[in-house]
């Protein structure tokens, strides 16, 4: 299903509440530690042994913000998200070669960020609005694989 014009108004009204470090890194930070082999394309981030290790590390963190701010770009251009995602998606594809999956594993990660951080203003409308958006981000990303 693609982003409604009700999916949008949500997202748009909800977004720029958000700390993109702050979310960015438990986003990751659950990404590399649910998903433990995901931190294969992380080896510089130095020691990820532990909850505590992964959630506390600057470079966690430093990246977790630029995807968040990134998708916070993406947000800007809904209507062409593939296309702003064509490079990355490359990217990921052909020079690091991520499994796919992960862009959808780390938006179920980014979905409890979120819910951590709205409370009860993760209705879920909110949820399934995002859901929405991460669904289109993944399948973006996923499109240099096809």
């Amino acid at each position: 299903m693609g982003l409604t014009a009700h999916d949008r108004q949500l997202i748009n009204s909800t977004w720029g509440k958000l700390c993109a470090k702050t979310i960015g890194q438990e986003a990751l930070g659950r990404l590399l530690w649910t998903y433990p082999w995901t931190q294969r394309y992380f080896s510089s981030f130095g020691n990820l042994n532990s909850a505590d290790a992964v959630f506390h590390n600057e470079a966690v963190a430093a990246h977790g913000e630029k995807v968040v701010t990134s998708i916070g770009e993406a947000i800007k251009h809904m209507d062409d998200i593939k296309g702003y995602y064509a490079q990355l998606s490359k990217y990921h594809s052909e020079t690091l070669h991520v499994d796919p999956l992960n862009f959808k594993r780390f938006g179920g990660c980014l979905s409890i960020a979120l819910a951590r951080h709205f409370h009860e203003e993760y209705t879920p409308e909110l949820h399934a609005a995002y859901e929405h958006l991460f669904d289109a981000i993944a399948d973006a990303l996923g499109k240099g694989y096809h």
